[in-house]
């Protein structure tokens, strides 16, 4: 019943005591905390350990969510601060494009062999492979504005950046995407032939 109340009505209620309101925040975010968080570390134990992290930083500092915007929009602001500790602690090379990394597909496995289910989880593929492939900064861009569904504004917030930068960043981070999916594409196409 939890699961339909807002993510305020949660966090009061965690706030009041109730550890399973923020259990039930915790399931409702937890996917794409880890999703954004391996747009960071590109390997799977990393970005849990970055997404625990981050869950662990939001219930202690619960109590100063203010409310002025989205709880997913704080949370994700505590993602991306987290990550940019983490790899800085970890002195990765994040600045190489051809870093293939580890793909890690999130979503649930399904056996059944239905057409579109299988085009659709190619497309999925091919997609989360090219943004792998993107710069931290474009990653994460791309995931919160199409999968987080953020606007412009809140990404700005979530990123410590203006409204302005978002958009040019966003505008970029597309143009290197579609590169990515077209350099991708073209390789697998030749092995298909």
């Amino acid at each position: 019943m939890q699961s339909k109340l807002s993510d305020i009505e949660l966090i009061e209620q965690t706030l009041a005591g109730n550890q399973f309101a923020y259990a039930d925040l915790v399931k409702r975010h937890q996917r794409f905390v880890f999703t954004l968080a391996m747009r960071f570390a590109k390997s799977r134990e990393d970005a849990e350990e970055i997404a625990q992290d981050c869950f662990v930083k939001a219930y202690r500092s619960l109590g100063s969510f203010q409310g002025q915007s989205r709880f997913s929009t704080w949370l994700y602001s505590i993602v991306y601060t987290t990550a940019m500790t983490f790899l800085r602690k970890k002195r990765l090379d994040i600045d190489s494009i051809d870093d293939e990394g580890t793909f890690v597909q999130v979503e649930g496995h399904t056996s059944a062999f239905d057409t579109n289910n299988v085009e659709n989880k190619s497309r999925s593929f091919y997609l989360n492979q090219a943004i792998e492939q993107l710069l931290p900064d474009d990653a994460t861009i791309i995931t919160l504005f199409y999968k987080g569904e953020q606007s412009l504004e809140e990404i700005a917030q979530t990123m410590g950046i203006e409204t302005n930068t978002v958009k040019v960043k966003l505008f970029r981070a597309r143009q290197r995407l579609k590169e990515k999916l077209e350099r991708n594409l073209k390789h697998e196409v030749k092995e298909l032939i």
